[in-house]
């Protein structure tokens, strides 16, 4: 946790410092009250006092209290500004964190926990440094000081108020012993929930159509107990708390008087006056005491799931990113050109190979496209340009530069990339196509119809109210799979990459659509080099090269033709596909 409060600004650590002073003096403040309490006790018992001293004694008590009064408000101020500044900090670190990990280090958190540490781990912090900052000054500063208050008055009082402190002291850290480990297991349940919510709302469809709402409900019932359950133990264990303060409370008040009461009968008239001052006094100051263990089992409330909170914002923090960027910015004498060493790659973790020495070379202006069974690798070798993941073993290399070398917003720059599944976000279609930053001027309206137009969008496009203007929802509900296709790729066309990557992107089209969007692209392209993912013949039979794999092996490389003549495991694909006589005549 320490580690996470080193990311308070400087400004932030001027207001720590400005809300512990104000604690301090509102401490003062309120163990002053007690002695011009104890001072008004002996001036009423006093012959010889005026009504002057009394009330003067009794202005000096108003003014602590008000004095406190404003101090507290202060420091409930400052203390919600800090925790709001420090929380917003924070969220922007991980969030900014979260948009530099790779895909490996994603799975290894989870979209739904990644979302949990953002928000409600966060938010522990926040309620820590709100509530707890204040209490954590003011608690341990008010019981030393009420403790050397009292301490040498009356032995036998501070041994009755020494005794509620040992009790109240033990019982806090048994509990703490308790609950702490279940405080982690509250911030993984959440995840869980999270998690199952998550999958709900994304595969609503799925489950209305195979009537399992009644399972999706079990599901989520079972977490949402297991979750209740821990929570129902640690409220348990703190409704403890309670009942033993209160036996404290009451305990050390018939304490006092019991054994006050003991000293003033064995005492002269001017040591019971003494001896019921000192009453008074250890009364107020017991009760500052047994106050300050109240606000510290309050912290010990919050303190642990804050830890836990803390560490998992933590593990997020110092994650050790595999996709580290280059440093190479500058320009290549190549241009458009890909080039496979011998790469083999696996997942981490994995034992075997998913890839297995993969050699090939593109030049610009070429065309080359994976094909083969489900599994086979084809995704995974082209997320190896743009460094979704990095090669196991061997070279990727573009425009004659390896791509570990680059910079990871150059090496963006010259690709442009449509994912297997199109991913649309929240805006118009002007601002989807226009995504991102390509390191040059952004794309204008003119250029964003040029796009859309090459991507055979233009049809439904203008067909939308506001048309280019015209509102996307929220992951592109509001549009159909191929629309949603062809607008992916007309974003990636308004950037004028010198690599397009295809990663089986024209899947959601019909063939009439596939193939006119394909003869406008390769005009509009003839100059970029294309890498193309798909499950079509028709979709690749005109590329320059074609990479035949199957279970992670080029099995063959070359023309649509020679491909027919020297790889099986090609010809069975086309076969299954189109006629030999469709192939032939192709």
């Amino acid at each position: 946790m320490i580690k996470l409060f080193k990311n308070l600004t400087k400004k932030d650590l001027i207001i720590v410092l400005v809300i512990a002073l104000l604690v301090i003096f509102s401490v003062f403040l309120d163990l002053r009250m007690p002695e011009y309490m104890s001072k008004i006790t002996i001036l009423v018992q006093t012959e010889d006092s005026t009504m002057k001293e009394i009330i003067d004694a009794g202005i000096h008590m108003l003014t602590c209290a008000v004095g406190s009064l404003i101090c507290t408000i202060s420091v409930g101020f400052f203390t919600s500004l800090l925790s709001a500044r420090f929380s917003k900090s924070i969220r922007r670190k991980i969030f900014a964190k979260v948009e530099s990990l790779g895909i490996a280090e994603i799975k290894r958190f989870s979209t739904s926990s990644l979302i949990t540490r953002t928000t409600n781990d966060v938010s522990q912090i926040e309620m820590l440094l709100a509530m707890g900052l204040q209490l954590l000054v003011k608690a341990p500063v008010m019981a030393v000081w009420a403790l050397l208050k009292i301490l040498g008055k009356s032995h036998e009082l501070s041994l009755v108020t020494a005794l509620g402190v040992v009790i109240i002291v033990t019982t806090n850290l048994i509990i703490i012993k308790i609950v702490s480990p279940r405080f982690e297991k509250i911030q993984k349940y959440t995840d869980k929930i999270n998690g199952v919510t998550r999958e709900n709302i994304t595969g609503i469809r799925v489950i209305h159509a195979f009537n399992a709402e009644k399972f999706e409900e079990k599901r989520f019932n079972n977490v949402n107990e297991e979750l209740t359950g821990i929570h129902l133990k640690i409220t348990r264990t703190f409704a403890i708390m309670d009942p033993i303060m209160n036996f404290v409370m009451h305990f050390q008040h018939l304490g006092i008087y019991v054994v006050g009461a003991y000293i003033i009968m064995n005492s002269s008239m001017i040591g019971k006056i003494n001896t019921f001052s000192n009453m008074v006094v250890f009364s107020s100051y017991g009760m500052q005491v047994i106050m300050s263990f109240l606000m510290l089992t309050m912290i010990f409330m919050v303190l642990p799931r804050a830890r836990v909170s803390a560490n998992r914002i933590n593990e997020v923090l110092d994650c050790s990113l595999s996709i580290k960027s280059g440093n190479f910015k500058g320009k290549t004498k190549e241009k458009g050109t890909i080039e496979f060493r011998d790469v083999s790659f696996k997942y981490p973790d994995a034992d075997e190979y998913l890839l297995k020495h993969i050699s090939f070379q593109v030049n610009q202006g070429e065309t080359i496209a994976f094909i083969g069974s489900t599994g086979s690798g084809k995704s995974t070798l082209i997320n190896l340009v743009p460094r979704l993941y990095d090669a196991t073993d061997g070279e990727v290399f573009v425009d004659g530069v390896n791509v570990k070398e680059y910079d990871l917003k150059e090496l963006n720059n010259r690709i442009g990339y449509i994912p297997q599944k199109a991913v649309m976000f929240t805006g118009t279609i002007e601002e989807n196509v226009s995504y991102g930053d390509n390191g040059r001027e952004k794309p204008n309206l003119q250029k964003v119809k040029e796009a859309i137009r090459v991507a055979q969008a233009s049809d439904f496009v203008e067909k939308m109210d506001k048309q280019y203007q015209a509102h996307i929802a929220k992951g592109g509900t509001n549009v159909s799979g191929g629309q949603k296709q062809r607008l992916s790729i007309a974003r990636a066309i308004a950037r004028d990459p010198e690599i397009y990557i295809f990663d089986d992107s024209f899947s959601a089209l019909d063939y009439k659509t596939d193939a006119t969007l394909r003869k406008e692209l390769k005009k509009y392209t003839k100059d970029a080099t294309s890498m193309i993912v798909a499950q079509r013949i028709g979709t690749i039979m005109n590329a320059d090269k074609i990479v035949v794999l199957d279970k992670g092996e080029c099995v063959g490389i070359g023309t649509h033709k020679e491909l027919l003549k020297s790889c099986k495991i090609y010809k069975e694909i086309a076969l299954s596909q189109l006629s030999e006589e469709e192939l032939n005549n192709a």
